[in-house]
């Protein structure tokens, strides 16, 4: 059995059924195993996913201050920008492209701290990070923690119910986990104090690093524009927070396996696809992603914003990055100019028209 079959912890339901097909549970599985995984005082070893979901929870206040006492159109324009546009680039400049798939490297501690905390600290990252390698791993099958062919809800509630790490790993399969974070940063926990803990992180660095975080960010956001614009942006982030729990059962189709384009989504092995909002706002080209995921741009066609691209290379430019991977050109030679091409022939268009202007 691979590593990847076993690092995470299974839900109650199993990751397949009888058949060794998907295993779908109803809503009332999805909710009753999320609702006991989140029981801290069950199980000490539910506290990061408590720990993750208290942290939504503590920015609704905000929001609702925002709303009923400093709303303004400046502001609600301002939340909406800064969490749909500079969290959802974050998300992917560090978590996906950084954090899992070291698509590019930092010059040193200080630029991945710089980076790290470029937005409110919501998301663990050991949570995203060794779930997101059984996701490429298994992307649409049966173990993918957030297969979208289990329903929206499977995806929604996966954080808490698939993408955990496993608690009963032996001392040897715990030390591939922490490898898998050893550049990210995170304080890894030893094997002892996993058995604690469940986690990789320990509570007492996640909590003092939440309330540093959170606490920089409203003192600047209130130096900029007082109470108003520090609960408007912190507001914004709640959406953002419950949003990105929706986008891997939108970006692999709501598992509807007829939904990719031809000439747009050249990855077939599964079902993402490349979508305009996520791709403009975040850099998430999903399709495109999923045919290279290391490299440190998805956005591969003139039309296709990346965002985090644009962060990546300037921090190359200033000297924060010291070098990354670009797929690109592999993009353009063994998928779209070949289908491009092929497109033209068929037309009886010169093929040199389309070569120029790439």
């Amino acid at each position: 059995m691979s590593f990847l079959d076993y690092v995470l912890e299974k839900p109650s339901y199993g990751w397949t059924d009888t058949s060794g097909a998907l295993s779908v549970p109803s809503s009332r599985q999805l909710l009753s195993e999320f609702f006991s995984r989140l029981n801290v005082v069950k199980c000490k070893k539910n506290w990061l996913s408590f720990f993750s979901w208290f942290k939504v929870a503590a920015l609704l206040p905000f929001f609702l201050v925002f709303m009923f006492q400093f709303f303004s159109w400046q502001f609600f324009v301002a939340g909406f920008l800064y969490s749909m546009v500079l969290m959802g680039t974050h998300g992917t400049i560090w978590h996906h492209r950084y954090c899992t798939h070291q698509a590019y490297t930092f010059k040193n501690k200080f630029w991945r701290f710089i980076t790290r905390n470029l937005s409110l600290k919501i998301i663990p990252e050991e949570i995203y990070v060794i779930s997101h390698h059984v996701h490429h791993a298994k992307s649409d099958q049966p173990g993918d923690p957030y297969n979208a062919s289990g329903g929206f809800l499977y995806c929604f509630l996966a954080d808490v119910n698939h993408q955990p790490i496993a608690r009963t790993l032996n001392e040897k399969d715990y030390d591939r986990v922490v490898r898998l974070m050893a550049h990210t940063g995170v304080k890894s926990n030893n094997y002892q104090q996993y058995q604690k803990w469940g986690s990789v992180a320990g509570p007492l660095q996640t909590i003092l690093h939440w309330v540093l975080n959170w606490g920089f960010w409203y003192g600047a956001f209130y130096m900029i524009g007082g109470h108003g614009l520090a609960c408007a942006l912190f507001g914004g982030a709640f959406f953002w927070a419950v949003g990105v729990r929706t986008f891997n059962y939108e970006g692999h189709a709501k598992g509807e396996a007829d939904k990719q384009r031809d000439g747009i989504d050249y990855n077939r092995q599964d079902n993402s696809i490349n979508q305009l909002w996520p791709g403009y706002v975040a850099g998430e080209w999903h399709n495109n992603h999923h045919l290279f995921p290391s490299s440190a741009r998805s956005g591969f066609l003139p039309y296709q914003l990346d965002l985090a691209w644009c962060y990546i290379r300037f921090l190359k430019g200033i000297g924060g990055v010291s070098s990354y991977k670009d797929s690109r050109k592999q993009f353009l030679e063994r998928y779209h100019t070949p289908f491009v091409e092929k497109k033209q022939k068929e037309a009886g268009q010169p093929v040199e028209m389309y070569t120029e202007r790439t």
